[in-house]
């Protein structure tokens, strides 16, 4: 049995964090679904970035779109809503099957607003609304006014990807802002099934440290901040108040591992695949690493609901210097600043291409 599947029965969704027009046209998509149990993707500024950049497969519709007047932002999004509406529809099946816990398709809203709340709840509600699909998320950071935006999205009936969560704090912050929309749309009398799920990134982690810490201590911290959060998670899904919520019909916030490619070349290429299985749970991965992980992923071990050691291993690294709450809230900076930078490349990139294609 290919370890995909063994990890699709175990009750963990594999999703893929990638999203490409001629993953569509060619039909490898739907190979990903039927063959390696992928239910779901994610998308990003920097995948669409690359997608549109390094591929002329968009050009057609840019030009189409820029001679009908659009620009910017609004050209961008029709181009990415083409791509996750289709890609949503065939996930479609997935959806219904699993009476909407699973078979979703990820938009994020402009990293610009990551600290705009106002803005970010305008551009959820627009952006959920013109998707016209039920199984659509809109990925909004955890950074502090992301926070507010999303208990609001949440009340709104606006299904959320919270994303940029780097830590078990984040994600509390996150569970907390997703239940206050719950209780909220509860009291108003409204349906209380609204869909969301909690990425927490895990190499960015390592990545940080690998030159701060012992080598025993190489590719330890990601996947320990992750058990540290999995004990979080699943107390959380005990506690009294989510049963109460719970019991009114709503749907557990799932959470979800994200940045799951290897990025040291001396680790195994699966390395947050085989140590991350846990039912319940989400990981979405780069094309790569999902084909690595059907060729060659071994699932040993499930992840411990009572954290196992990831205490023990975050206090070797405290006493290596690793301050975790600090580097947490760096490594959050870092990321929405990077996705800033991605999202203005993106926009670069569609105007130079638009006035380019305007001149054939």
């Amino acid at each position: 049995m290919k370890t995909t599947q063994q990890l699709h029965d175990l009750g963990q969704s594999l999703w893929l964090d990638n999203i490409t027009r001629e993953l569509l046209t060619s039909g490898t998509l739907g190979r990903y679904i039927s063959e390696l149990s992928i239910t779901g993707l994610t998308s990003n500024p920097t995948i669409f970035d690359c997608a549109i950049r390094n591929t002329d497969a968009y050009d057609a519709a840019i030009r189409e779109k820029t001679l009908a007047g659009k620009s910017g932002e609004a050209l961008f999004f029709e181009l990415a809503l083409e791509d996750l509406t289709q890609a949503a529809d065939l996930f479609h099946t997935t959806h219904d099957a699993s009476d909407g816990v699973d078979g979703w398709v990820s938009l994020e809203v402009s990293p610009l607003l990551a600290n705009d709340t106002a803005g970010t709840i305008q551009a959820a509600k627009q952006l959920y609304a013109q998707a016209q699909r039920p199984n659509l998320f809109i990925k909004i950071p955890g950074t502090e006014a992301g926070i507010v935006a999303i208990e609001e999205a949440i009340f709104s009936g606006v299904p959320v990807n919270v994303t940029l969560l780097f830590s078990r704090e984040h994600y509390v912050a996150a569970a907390e802002a997703y239940m206050r929309g719950i209780e909220r749309r509860i009291d108003a009398g409204f349906d209380v099934k609204v869909a969301s799920v909690a990425s927490v990134f895990i190499s960015r982690w390592d990545v940080a440290i690998k030159d701060k810490a012992p080598d025993a201590l190489h590719n330890r911290l990601g996947i320990a901040i992750a058990m540290r959060t999995y004990k979080t998670y699943c107390d959380l899904l005990a506690s009294p108040r989510w049963n109460r919520l719970a019991g009114a019909g709503a749907m557990p916030q799932r959470l979800l591992w994200a940045s799951t490619g290897t990025k040291d070349p001396n680790a195994p290429d699966t390395l947050y695949l085989d140590a991350l299985a846990a039912p319940n749970t989400i990981n979405t991965m780069p094309e790569k690493t999902l084909l690595a992980l059907a060729e060659h992923g071994v699932v040993k071990n499930t992840l411990p609901q009572d954290g196992g050691n990831a205490e023990t291993v975050i206090a070797e690294f405290t006493h290596s210097g690793v301050d975790d709450a600090a580097l947490a809230a760096q490594l959050q900076r870092e990321g929405t600043q990077s996705f800033a930078k991605s999202w203005k490349d993106l926009m670069e990139c569609i105007a130079s291409k638009s006035a380019r294609l305007m001149k054939l």
